[in-house]
């Protein structure tokens, strides 16, 4: 059995695209905070691998446990999940006109076996108004999401371009998955 720890449909439909069907949901209700001392790959990596070990302490032997995290970087800083409307308006005003990176930490755990890694994608806004920040945020999309937008949704609209893997953007880099799900012992293209 795949166990997902995360409670995020857009990775879920992200597992649907890769084939993986039978699938439980167990989210990790574990806060690991964010260690800049180790790099933004690494650190998101510990937060993966913390969800992914709460989720995997109820896991049957067999079980298949995946961990992921992502966190968008501008300058270097980490750019979570906005607070509020403000922090949001914030957040968006920062990345208009500019490339920021996207980086999602997986986790992958299988009995003993425990793999963690990374994949980062630049992703650049355009230039945007103060009239088009507020309709976004009169959404309600960016509210619950890593930089304050999902590309996958009405954020799209203000993106100008992806350098690199665009499910990485939304949440799960799928290729990256597949490969250490492979190692697991697991293969999607086996299905």
């Amino acid at each position: 059995m795949i166990i997902l720890a995360s409670a995020s449909p857009r990775r879920r439909e992200l597992l649907n695209t890769m084939g993986i069907r039978d699938f439980a949901v167990r989210p990790s209700s574990r806060e690991e905070p964010y260690d800049a001392s180790l790099g933004p790959g690494r650190a998101v990596e510990r937060i993966a691998l913390g969800k992914a070990l709460d989720a995997a302490a109820g896991a049957d032997a067999g079980d298949i446990v995946i961990g992921a995290d992502t966190l968008v970087f501008l300058d270097g800083q980490p750019l979570g999940k906005p607070r509020d409307a403000q922090d949001a308006r914030a957040m968006l005003s920062a990345l208009s006109g500019r490339e920021h990176t996207v980086i999602t930490g997986l986790a992958v755990i299988a009995g003993e076996h425990r793999e963690t890694g990374h994949t980062a994608t630049a992703v650049r806004f355009r230039a945007l108004t103060a009239r088009e920040i507020e309709w976004y945020i009169r959404s309600g999309e960016p509210m619950d999401k890593a930089g304050a937008y999902g590309i996958q949704g009405l954020g799209g609209l203000l993106v100008e371009g992806v350098n690199g893997d665009y499910p990485n953007v939304v949440g799960l880099p799928t290729g990256q998955l597949s490969r250490m799900l492979e190692r697991a012992g697991y293969s999607v293209f086996e299905g």
